[in-house]
């Protein structure tokens, strides 16, 4: 009996690596074994393939790696359009923190989460990075859907779900990266603070001192409004970034969000301290904050990854249109068409995305020592053809309905368009059912 040469073959297609050559590899063929990628190369039509214990065939299209979403709010689906075209400080205090402090219980945070699961894994994305209240639940979703995923407890300086005492709201963090470090192999505890306007610098320098204790990422929306860089100057005399900095919140194991209203000399911080930020196109037109300056944080040397932000405030969890709207934003505002170019924005999107999370070594490109996290696109669809650069294509051109196939770690979680993992038409219907309850 002849053993299998790998675990999984993915071949008949054309391989956009992402890796540091940017190769991209007709007639590809990928071998994973042991959920971890150990070939990418050409492999001739007519040649037999080699043993697997399982193929899945290309069909023609694209063979990427899978889309790393650097931030959003999982259960957040439970208010997606619930109140839109709002400013953020309205949409927050008088909508979103009151429908949290009454829906976000542990079961329907499950239901939520296992929402945004189907509609990322339906569009591609194989590895996420967010926070939220009620995170334990939430963890434990992410782990049955199958996604990777750094995922952090929330941290407040008021009552929040399952944090009812704010005093304990670090000590609380803390409990969950314990209990979550090394539990799920798929799954990085981490804590987030949701802002310097919501946390106090005590709260601030806790919660990052609880982080580095155990070597885990601390997450922080930063500068996303000019209120908000207007009013810490007004009360620090600081910037958000300068207010952080002093306050020892910077280092390589901080991913700030958004980073909206920025100056050159918060830009020249962020790169000094060696910051990772996620830029949320999307999210930031929705809620009028402005336009991130990415060119220039790129430039100077920053890595950038793309996000969502949670479905009530962009309203999907589609990376394929979060990298068209990155592109073409930046194009607009600096009437540079050279600007945020297509590979550029795919980089963020998966290699750069994955480094800015701090799983860099593990997923975000095909080679090999990666995990198989990877997505087959469909490219046989009108308005894929014809299809001269994949890699513009992928940008400007394709959409999340267009991914067929979804591998994390080398487990087939998406085939054909069909879920494994999930159940997909009772989900939407328990999601229907809260939302009435959230209508009243």
């Amino acid at each position: 009996m002849t053993r299998n040469q790998y675990d999984l073959i993915i071949h008949n297609g054309t391989a956009v690596t992402v890796n540091e050559r940017f190769d991209i590899i007709e007639q590809a063929l990928i071998g994973v074994q042991k959920g971890t990628i150990v070939t990418v190369t050409k492999w001739e039509a007519d040649a037999a393939l080699p043993k697997a214990a399982a193929a899945i065939d290309a069909r023609g299209g694209i063979v990427m790696p899978g889309l790393v979403n650097t931030h959003t709010h999982l259960p957040m689906t439970l208010f997606r359009g619930l109140a839109d075209d709002l400013p953020l400080d309205v949409w927050l205090n008088e909508h979103i923190f009151p429908m949290e402090s009454q829906f976000i219980t542990p079961d329907n945070v499950k239901w939520g989460t296992q929402l945004a699961c189907l509609e990322m894994l339906l569009s591609g994305t194989t590895t996420c990075c967010g926070g939220y209240f009620q995170e334990d639940s939430v963890a434990a979703a992410v782990a049955r859907a199958g996604l990777r995923a750094v995922l952090a407890q929330g941290v407040i300086d008021f009552p929040a779900p399952g944090v009812p005492d704010p005093a304990l709201n670090v000590t609380h963090a803390g409990k969950y990266v314990d209990q979550w470090l090394e539990r799920e192999a798929n799954i990085t505890p981490s804590i987030f603070c949701h802002s310097p306007y919501t946390c106090s610098g005590d709260t601030l320098k806790a919660a990052k001192a609880a982080a580095r204790e155990r070597g885990v990422l601390f997450q922080i929306h930063v500068a996303e409004t000019q209120a908000e860089r207007d009013a810490s100057l007004k009360e620090h005399g600081l910037t958000p970034v300068q207010y952080l900095d002093s306050l020892g919140i910077l280092d390589d194991r901080t991913l700030v969000v958004h980073a909206v209203w920025t100056s050159a000399e918060d830009i020249g911080i962020l790169r000094a301290r060696g910051v990772r930020i996620s830029h949320n196109a999307e999210s930031n037109m929705k809620l009028a904050a402005g336009i991130a300056p990415v060119p220039d944080f790129i430039a100077a040397g920053i890595t950038v990854g793309l996000g969502t932000d949670g479905c009530a405030s962009n309203n999907d969890l589609d990376l394929f249109t979060e990298m068209d709207a990155a592109a073409k934003i930046h194009k607009a505002v600096t009437r540079d068409p050279t600007v945020m170019d297509a590979a550029t924005v795919l980089k963020m999107a998966t290699r750069d995305g994955a480094r800015a999370i701090g799983l860099g070594d593990v997923t975000g490109s095909l080679e090999p020592g990666k995990q198989a996290d990877l997505i087959v696109v469909n490219t046989a669809k009108p308005h894929l053809v014809p299809l001269y650069a994949p890699h513009s294509h992928i940008v400007y051109t394709m959409r999340g309905a267009d991914v067929s196939t979804v591998i994390v770690g080398g487990k087939v979680l998406v085939k054909d368009r069909q879920p494994f993992t999930l159940d997909q038409e009772r989900i939407m219907a328990r999601v229907s059912e809260i939302a009435e309850e959230v209508k009243g």
